[in-house]
């Protein structure tokens, strides 16, 4: 009996043990271990589809719920002899939203676009972004905005057409946004411009996390967001987006 009882002791220990190492909690063995613990196909690619590479706090490790989104795609991967390369900026997105946990819908697959504006800078200067409505008839607007990591959209101002000058706020869903307008005095320590881009209106700005809710400051002024190192999931509600009104400080771009 007393063997017994020392057998189901020791393996209840090594049940607790290998729990422990999985969440990581109390694990000073490292990333590695968590992410050898969580199987296969439960971290990104940089910790190897099997888990068998090591998992630090420079790759993007699912298990490990401290681990922040980072760059993984530069202008030499979105570019091939100087077209824009819409599939890889699709795989790019998927691979964040991957990270994010965010599904790619049938809808997503058939409504989402990627662009660079025609910069010819998308790993600075683009976004991803799906229109989940666009009424006309009754004036309402629902839009995802993807963000790569330090990717911007073009400062731009939406104006009065046929229809009124949009008005529209925004949430941040993962990441974080600066979120610029023209209106306020100009904010210190902004980071920089992509030279691609050109100079700016908007001076003032706000760092905007998940959660925050913010408004459009003043009808048909200028305006963009620019995601942190994280890249940015961002929710937009408005009135109907008119592509017409659509104005924006470097003359080159276009939507």
């Amino acid at each position: 009996m007393k063997k017994g009882l020392n057998f189901k002791s020791a393996a209840v220990a090594m049940l607790l043990c290998s729990m422990v190492a999985c969440t990581g909690k109390t694990s000073t063995s490292g990333d590695a271990t968590c992410c050898a613990a969580a199987g296969k196909g439960q971290c990104t690619e940089q910790c190897g589809s099997d888990c068998g590479n090591e998992c630090n706090k420079k790759t993007n490790c699912k298990i490990n719920k401290e681990m922040t989104y980072s760059k993984k795609y530069t202008n030499a991967d979105f570019y091939k002899d100087g077209k824009f390369q819409q599939d890889v900026a699709m795989k790019a997105m998927k691979d964040m939203f991957d990270f994010y946990g965010v599904p790619f819908t049938e809808f997503m697959g058939k409504e989402m676009w990627v662009t660079d504006f025609g910069l010819g800078d998308f790993e600075n200067v683009g976004m991803g972004g799906v229109f989940w409505i666009n009424d006309a008839e009754y004036g309402y607007f629902a839009h995802a905005i993807y963000l790569l990591p330090g990717q911007m959209i073009p400062e731009h101002a939406h104006v009065k057409t046929k229809f009124p000058a949009k008005h529209e706020s925004w949430m941040v869903e993962k990441g974080w946004v600066y979120n610029f307008s023209e209106i306020g005095d100009e904010t210190p320590n902004a980071p920089a411009i992509p030279a691609s881009h050109g100079p700016i209106k908007s001076k003032n700005f706000a760092v905007q996390k998940v959660g925050d809710i913010l408004r459009l400051k003043k009808l048909e002024t200028f305006h963009f967001m620019m995601a942190g190192p994280e890249g940015a999931i961002v929710d937009e509600w408005a009135c109907y987006h008119d592509n017409d009104g659509l104005r924006f400080t470097n003359k080159k771009a276009a939507l």
